[in-house]
Formats: structure tokens, sequence, C-alpha cells
């Protein structure tokens, strides 16, 4: 890995590099108390934004699309019991998607996404081998030709997370959260959040996470954003 300077600085000269960790994907590493991550300017300025408003790691440094991201110290909600893991994610994302719609500068909206997932598809970014098991056999072009013909019509939008999961909520001993890995946050329909929480949770689970959220999804819109979800 060519790593800048200035992430090596913020690292630590005593950094153990290690990608053995609970609750992160994709390209991160441990560096002593830090995580550092390749995700570019767009995740950087969504935990700017979103700090305003909510817990999120402290950057330390960026640098040529590097993050260098504190450690919050507090576990995700992956290895709690799953109805009080769902319970909080519930509150937490009712209390996000309260957020004035018109505060937040970054556009998730269906025709915004519906382009980006065409550009993946283009680009040979999206791993057929990684979809769910009811799409499976099905080639990208395919999938994205049915996420184009049952895009629904309207949306209700709220500022979504775009990776809502249960790895993704952290939780303090004292009860407060902390939002991580929030490249994809942007005013987009409350479902797309919702429905990848459905997905990480049990029936059980799932059903304290609608009630401390206050709302019974709509089950076609839960199945659009689980599949629009295949291309990212």
């Amino acid at each position: 890995m060519n790593i800048p300077d200035e992430v090596l600085r913020a690292a630590g000269p005593a950094a153990a590099w290690s990608d053995d960790h609970e609750g992160l994907s994709g390209d991160v590493w441990r560096a002593g108390s830090s995580y550092v991550k390749r995700s570019g300017a767009e995740e950087r300025d969504r935990l700017l934004w979103l700090g305003k408003h909510f817990e999120v790691p402290e950057i330390q440094a960026f640098a040529e699309d590097w993050l260098v991201l504190a450690d919050v110290g507090a576990p995700s909600l992956v290895s709690a019991d799953p109805v009080v893991a769902a319970t909080v994610m519930g509150t937490v994302l009712r209390s996000l998607h309260s957020l004035p719609v018109a505060s937040c500068p970054y556009d998730a909206t269906i025709p915004v996404v519906l382009e980006r997932a065409r550009h993946n598809v283009e680009a040979g970014l999206v791993d057929q081998g990684d979809f769910d098991d009811d799409n499976l056999g099905v080639t990208p072009e395919e999938l994205l030709e049915r996420l184009v013909a049952t895009a629904p019509a309207t949306e209700d939008l709220v500022v979504a997370h775009g990776d809502f999961c249960p790895a993704n909520v952290l939780l303090h001993p004292d009860g407060s959260t902390v939002l991580i890995d929030v490249a994809r946050l942007g005013v987009s329909d409350r479902h797309r959040d919702i429905a990848l929480a459905h997905r990480e949770l049990g029936e059980e689970a799932a059903a304290a996470f609608d009630r401390a959220y206050g709302l019974t999804p709509r089950p076609e819109m839960l199945a659009w954003y689980r599949l629009l979800d295949e291309f990212f």
C-alpha cells in the first residue's frame, strides 16, 4: 500500500496495521487507536455534516482519499441482544430521519441512485456472487433492468444513512450511540434504511425495530431497496 505520509503520521509510528476488527467493512485497517480507511472525500464531507447532529468518529487526518478516524471506544450492535439492538436502531433512525431534509446537501433520490447503480454495472463493480439468495444466477444487467422497471413512483424523503445495519451503529455503556460508515448518507426514501435494517434482523427483532421507529413499513418498498443494495 502506498500510504500518504500525513496518514502515517496520524496513525503513529507504533501502529499495528490489521484488518481483523469488528463492525467495519471495506478497505479499513486498525492502526493503533485509530481506524484508517480509503473512502474519499464523500465520507469525509458527510462525517463533517452529520457530526453537527450526531456523534460520529473524529477525523484525525485526510489525504489522497485516505481517512484516519479516532476509535470512539464503543462496540457495534452486532454482538448485542437482537431485540435490544433493534430497539436502539429504531430509536436512532427515527432521530436521523427527523432531521430537516432541506438542510442536507447530499442527494440519494431514486434518479441519482439508479444512475450510480448503472455506473457500477457498466464499470464491473457489482459482485454477482454476493447477491441475495433469491437473485443468485441473475446477471447484474438483468437485475438492473428489474430495478429500473420496478422503481417506485414517489418517495417519502428523509435524511437517510444509506447503509444502516447493526455493524454501523456503535453503543456506549451510557446508552449513547455513534454512527459510522456514512459514505452513502443523503436525502432518500426512508425505506432505504429500514430495508437494510430488516434484512439484518430476525422477525422478532424487526418487530421491535418497527415499534421503536414508529412505523409499519411497506413490503414492496422494502423489497425494492433491498434490490437496490445489490448494486453497492
